[in-house]
């Protein structure tokens, strides 16, 4: 059974498509849901040295958010300093094809981007 988000996502309407991109809309989310889900980056060191090399701060902010609203959820890998290794809920799962949906279309759709080989046989 498919557990549902939190009323308090949808901040401008009731419509689906509003309350996916209030949660999912931003230039990073998605991207960290990618590297997740296809990429297996787990650590905080995997997400920034990704090709967009998201900065620190905007990082630490968007995985709080994930957690807050159960996309993914944090597993501890260190104890001196504490660090955390990030994976998909069912609801980030979800996420998957969407992704890879985007993918196919900004391959079609936008000169010069590629379709990653991870996602190719996905």
């Amino acid at each position: 059974m498919i557990k549902k988000l939190s009323s308090s996502v949808a901040k401008r309407s009731p419509c689906p498509v509003a309350t996916a991109l209030d949660l999912v809309g931003d230039k990073w989310t998605l991207l960290i849901i990618r590297d997740i889900g296809f990429f297996a980056r787990h650590r905080n060191k995997d997400f920034q040295q990704g090709v967009e090399s998201i900065p620190s701060n905007i990082l630490a902010s968007r995985l709080k958010m994930l957690l807050e609203n159960k996309l993914i959820r944090r597993t501890p890998y260190q104890n001196n300093p504490l660090r955390y290794e990030y994976f998909l809920t069912e609801a980030g799962e979800g996420l998957l094809p969407v992704v890879k949906a985007m993918a196919k279309w900004g391959e079609v759709h936008v000169a010069g981007s590629r379709m990653p080989r991870r996602l190719q046989h996905v």
